[in-house]
């Protein structure tokens, strides 16, 4: 089994709920930013040492939010030394708003991964966008290079919706059986 470490940053709490559906669905560890952007104590052993690594930030104001690009600034070390060469790579992000720019968040987070060397895996996930498709279906959002999510701003963690859930329990997997067929 591949080990996956799911690295995020949550503001409000959605999308550390979204988080845990796609480690779920990944068999991988949560880690953690802090609100002041840093990562546990272990934190940059546990990325080293993974197979893939998954991204996860919430959209605020059409990119990342500054924990997570503290995070990725920080990176700058193992990317000197090339740590993460050839991991896979994956990322995922919430926004109030049915768009919120959540392609330039997961941009930003595939970009990241090509400048550590590394390779990125989308969601391999249909949109749901038949006229019978509901807010509840699989891929709602119709993302293809990374799981998205709508939460609204005074939605509470519990009232997010089942479909988002699932699409990120479902690319989680998706991360999975990348990681156990290119360790092959």
């Amino acid at each position: 089994m591949a080990d996956i470490v799911v690295v995020y940053h949550s503001g409000y709490g959605h999308t550390q709920r979204m988080a845990q559906s796609v480690a779920e669905g990944a068999g991988a560890r949560l880690l953690a930013i802090d609100a002041e952007g840093n990562l546990p104590d272990g934190g940059w052993e546990a990325l080293a040492a993974a197979d893939a690594i998954i991204f996860g930030s919430p959209t605020y104001m059409g990119s990342v939010s500054w924990q997570f690009k503290k995070f990725a600034d920080a990176s700058s070390k193992p990317w000197f030394g090339q740590q993460w060469k050839d991991k896979l790579f994956a990322g995922f992000t919430n926004s109030a708003t049915m768009n919120g720019d959540k392609h330039s968040t997961l941009h930003y987070m595939m970009t990241l991964a090509m400048q550590h060397s590394g390779l990125w895996v989308g969601t391999g996930m249909m949109p749901s966008n038949s006229k019978a498709a509901g807010r509840n279906d699989v891929n709602y959002v119709g993302s293809f290079s990374g799981a998205m999510a709508q939460s609204p701003s005074d939605a509470g963690v519990d009232e997010m919706l089942p479909g988002d859930l699932e699409t990120a329990r479902l690319f989680g997997a998706r991360v999975a059986e990348a990681a156990a067929r290119w360790a092959r």
